[in-house]
């Protein structure tokens, strides 16, 4: 699985102008399930990006996680994260997981989040979706598991 995480003061998704997920301060997650993927991938991504240490401590430095804070999750699940750009100019998308596929890991990734104590929001899968966000820092990683 893919995800491109970022330090958020707020964020939330829309979807026909009506916001359907929301979060404070925390994270802004766009995930993207893999052609190949498995349960483990979406697990071990969901045990990495509560432990990411993101946040400041005391002192200023980033040495805190989104456990260590008590942040949310806002979590929009993002194919296009599977672009395939080497040849020519229109990005291909096979390297994605299939839509049943896609739709089941990134549930599962969203629930193993909820179940390490995160509270979390997502967007609609598969809808066109509207993102706003208010990037901390910025502090944004992309990671893949």
């Amino acid at each position: 699985m893919r995800a491109v995480v970022q330090r958020v003061s707020d964020a939330s998704v829309s979807v026909n102008g009506r916001v359907v997920g929301r979060c404070g301060p925390g994270l802004m997650i766009l995930a993207c399930a893999m052609r190949g993927d498995r349960d483990a991938n979406a697990r071990a991504l969901a045990r990495k990006v509560v432990s990411l240490r993101m946040f400041r401590n005391a002192d200023g430095l980033t040495n805190r996680s989104l456990l260590d804070v008590g942040g949310a999750a806002l979590i929009v699940s993002q194919f296009t994260l599977a672009a395939e750009t080497s040849r020519g100019n229109r990005p291909g998308f096979s390297a994605a997981a299939a839509l049943d596929e896609g739709k089941r890991l990134f549930d599962l990734f969203c629930a193993c989040v909820t179940a390490e104590g995160v509270a979390v929001e997502t967007g609609v899968f598969g809808a066109e979706m509207q993102v706003s966000l208010v990037n901390d820092g910025p502090f944004t990683l992309m990671l893949e598991k």
